[in-house]
């Protein structure tokens, strides 16, 4: 009797804590899908974008055909494609996970700028960073960076280092999609304090309103999930996170009606207005001295 192949043994430990799996072929893709579901002709499986009839028991469709049912990655059909596979690739949409897949240094250094601390798995180039929670994939999100969560298959590295943070609002923030008008200049915005953010106030941003009020909501969302004792920091993060998308605006962007909004939110979770607004200033000045 032939000895298990080794991916398959790191797939079925995978699997048996439930995070999903597939093999990669050589060249680390997945392999190929049968005759019958060449070309889409069978419709696709029913998890994936666009649903569909398939039952096929071959690891078809890439991380569609990801499993952790041990009685399908130990199948007939299963077991010869283990035998030709060099590694093993999983679904972290399929595991409740996000990967945002940093592929050189320079978006690595961009994340531990902009991003909460997480569990990391360093790769050939760069690193993967692993957030609890599922969301959209989205391919360059900007250079270098990819998320990897509910239809796209991520390899196995290992385990990384580090304890994982759930699934903030920044990372969400990447996959909106927007359109923008050409950047003219550096951000202006001085508004009176108390200011809601609207269109009327934000005249020379290149975002539409739809792009912005889905990234306050979300960072507002994030703030008021906190107690006291973290919503103060966790203001701070989105101040700095919101106005680092304006870096690029001709302005005025309203950043000061943004921030009031943050600062409210803050507020109703217990922290002392003076430690709010202190907070959310210093994350807007931030965001501005380093795109400076």
């Amino acid at each position: 009797m032939s000895a298990t192949p080794e991916p398959l043994n790191v797939a079925l430990a995978l699997a048996a804590v439930g995070v999903p799996v597939l093999p990669l072929r050589r060249g680390k893709v997945p392999f190929g899908n049968c005759p019958a579901c060449k070309d889409g002709a069978c419709g696709g499986r029913p998890n994936m974008k666009n649903a569909g009839p398939c039952q096929c028991p071959a690891p078809c469709h890439a991380w569609a055909a990801a499993t952790t049912d041990p009685h399908v990655l130990t199948s007939p059909v299963w077991v010869p494609v283990w035998r030709e596979a060099v590694t093993v690739a999983y679904h972290p949409g399929g595991a409740g996970l996000t990967v945002v897949d940093l592929d050189n240094p320079a978006a690595v250094a961009w994340a531990r700028e902009t991003l909460p601390a997480t569990r990391t798995v360093p790769t050939t180039r760069g690193e993967h960073w692993l957030y609890r929670g599922a969301m959209p994939s989205s391919n360059a999100v900007r250079p270098g960076v990819d998320i990897k969560s509910l239809t796209q298959y991520a390899r196995w590295l290992g385990p990384g280092n580090g304890r994982m943070a759930v699934l903030p609002a920044a990372v969400r923030a990447l996959a909106v999609k927007e359109d923008t008008t050409p950047a003219r200049g550096e951000v202006a915005s001085s508004l009176p304090t108390h200011a809601t953010w609207n269109r009327s106030v934000a005249t020379g941003c290149r975002h539409t309103e739809r792009y912005v009020r889905t990234g306050l909501e979300r960072g507002l969302a994030l703030v008021t999930a906190r107690t006291e004792s973290g919503a103060g920091s966790q203001a701070f993060g989105v101040a700095r996170f919101l106005a680092a998308q304006h870096t690029g605006c001709p302005g005025p962007c309203g950043l000061a009606a943004i921030g009031e909004e943050i600062v409210t939110a803050a507020v109703s979770v217990g922290v002392p207005e003076s430690y709010a607004r202190r907070a959310v200033a210093n994350g807007l000045e931030t965001a501005v001295e380093r795109a400076a």
